[in-house]
């Protein structure tokens, strides 16, 4: 900690972030991890033994190889360090293979592919107005950006603990976007279409990737150019195209697949009413993954990081607008408080009832019923804003 605090104090507060971060990653390395760990174990089996057009044919186990054919290539790419921590877990009959090496291999190649993720966060650090917030560091806009995407708890237990590679992908979704801010429309969309070849899912953004290109880099002659913030709705910090981008997979948390998408989120926030729309979707899909660390061990880990993560998120925007309305109203508050009772009774209250036998469903559905609520009303608020909001359809005079 002595440490983190003299690279704050010396500028280097980016890289004390990213230090800090990777140190806590590294901590949850002997965690839980789910079925997603052999999936991409057998993937890795399956590109480095057997040949390209084998890859998607081969069926020994029951997770076959569904992603992009450069999701393919970068499971081949790891396979080649893997053989030098343990060569048996490529071996496409070693079903559930997880020696102490392999664990490793695994949990090390999510933490070094974010080096993606953490360079995506410091080029859209750089789309934000540094002027705005306090003259403390930890008031200004990039600071508490930086602490929100790079410390995102939604990433942190799904990557890092229930094992996924969302921080690499997220990179390229990030990146591409910093490049649309940056006016460099062609790298921009070719990142985009290269993550398209990496995780078919992101196909749900093509059309606002594709309305935004059209508008803003084809239709542009003799019109003045509009800004990403012009066509996208935007949010507090005043950096983007994600609101139309995340709906359908904040929504997907409640259903499992939008697990980390809710953390970008925050680039587009610009004043206290999208900061509250913000914190309430934040919280209610954090909440929602509650599910994917059902054992014991975990449940200290998962609530610890996720109140230090919503209270800093809260306290920073609170912070940041603080000349302005309260974020939330009594609804609103109400909604979130809840999220304590609901976790009591989910975790200490209903395993010791007569219903866990028998209707052993219940935490879920009411989790999943309370954040989808939480999730829409959120969306409701945003469409109202948006559609309602003189300045969000204005361009940029050039």
């Amino acid at each position: 900690m002595a440490a983190l605090g003299i690279a704050m104090g010396g500028g280097n507060w980016f890289s004390a972030l990213v230090l800090g971060v990777t140190l806590l990653k590294c901590l949850l390395i002997p965690t839980y991890h789910s079925t997603d760990f052999e999936v991409h174990r057998n993937w890795l089996a399956i590109t480095h033994s057997l040949p390209i057009s084998q890859w998607y044919y081969e069926a020994t186990s029951e997770w076959t190889l569904d992603y992009p054919p450069f999701f393919g290539w970068f499971e081949y790419a790891l396979s080649h360090v893997a053989k030098h921590f343990d060569q048996e877990m490529l071996n496409v009959h070693n079903l559930n293979y997880a020696s102490a090496n392999t664990l490793l291999f695994q949990r090390f190649s999510v933490i070094f592919t974010d080096a993606l993720f953490v360079y995506a966060v410091h080029e859209c650090c750089k789309c934000i107005d540094g002027k705005k917030g306090g003259k403390e560091l930890t008031e200004k806009p990039k600071f508490i950006l930086s602490v929100l995407l790079l410390w995102n708890f939604g990433l942190l237990i799904v990557d890092h603990i229930h094992f996924q590679y969302n921080g690499f992908l997220f990179g390229l979704m990030l990146l591409s976007i910093a490049r649309l801010f940056q006016k460099r429309h062609m790298e921009g969309a070719f990142l985009f279409a290269v993550l398209l070849h990496f995780k078919h899912i992101y196909l749900y953004v093509a059309p606002a990737y594709g309305i935004y290109l059209l508008r803003s880099y084809c239709f542009t002659a003799n019109k003045p150019e509009p800004t990403a913030s012009s066509l996208f709705p935007t949010l507090p910090f005043q950096a983007g195209p994600l609101p139309c981008i995340l709906g359908s997979k904040l929504l997907g948390f409640v259903q499992h697949f939008g697990q980390s998408a809710v953390c970008h989120r925050l680039l587009s926030v610009g004043k206290a009413g999208d900061a509250s729309i913000f914190l309430i979707l934040t919280t209610a899909g954090h909440y929602s993954l509650f599910p994917l660390l059902f054992t014991a061990p975990e449940l200290p880990i998962k609530i610890l990081l996720m109140l230090l993560f919503t209270i800093y998120s809260i306290y920073s925007l609170k912070t940041l607008f603080r000349k302005e309305k309260p974020l939330f109203n009594w609804m609103e508050t109400f909604y979130l408080l809840g999220l304590g009772p609901l976790e009591v009774f989910c975790e200490f209250v209903f395993p010791f009832t007569s219903w866990k036998l028998t209707y052993s469903f219940i935490p879920l559905l009411l989790t999943s019923v309370y954040c989808a609520v939480g999730i829409t009303y959120a969306w409701f608020r945003l469409y109202v804003s948006v559609l309602t909001d003189p300045s969000a359809g204005k361009t940029k005079k050039q």
